[in-house]
């Protein structure tokens, strides 16, 4: 089991008792659809979400440091080398996700969060580049990536999502490894 701290943070891997508080956010419809995912209906949602997406290695719970048990977002990478990635990756890159309970928006913990699990990348993982992409309209994701030092790259402008069977327009950053340090 991993662990990253930061100054307010701890991130560590999801387990299925994370739950009902991964629910208390999750069924936000502000939340989720931005990230790709349509609002949890129950607790048993959530826990499908965990084991089916969440449980990863690379993918970590987003908790404060004064109360670890609260699941309040998620932070992680997706390897290419463990089969995940887009046409446009190569091996030894990852993409990175994250979502975040609304009442913890605007507070920098998501900048804070996503620096953390950068430096995981490059350090721990031996990344050359990290990938992310931005549904568009998603001003905050956008200006989240922009702050951690990713730069435009490319667009895709019929992407489809199965889990929310649609199409969408994704715009997609990138940060280097020789970028980052």
């Amino acid at each position: 089991m991993t662990e990253i701290q930061t100054n307010r943070l701890f991130l560590r891997n999801f387990t299925l008792a994370d739950a009902p508080s991964v629910y208390q956010y999750a069924k936000n419809p502000k939340v989720g659809p931005i990230a790709g995912w349509p609002p949890h209906q129950s607790v048993a949602d959530s826990r499908h979400y965990i084991e089916e997406y969440f449980m990863s290695p690379h993918i970590f719970a987003i908790t404060l440091k004064t109360n670890p048990e609260n699941v309040i977002g998620l932070v992680g990478l997706e390897l290419v080398a463990d089969g995940n990635g887009k046409d446009f990756m190569q091996m030894g890159e990852a993409e990175i996700s994250y979502w975040l309970g609304e009442p913890f928006w605007g507070q920098g913990i998501m900048p804070e969060a996503i620096q953390a699990v950068v430096t995981y990348g490059f350090e721990d993982c031996d990344l050359q580049a990290i990938w992310c992409g931005y549904k568009d309209g998603n001003l905050q994701s956008k200006r989240a990536q922009e702050k951690q030092g990713f730069k435009y790259d490319h667009t895709v402008q019929r992407m489809f999502n199965p889990v929310l069977n649609e199409y969408i327009v994704e715009h997609f950053t990138k940060l280097t490894k020789a970028d980052w340090e």
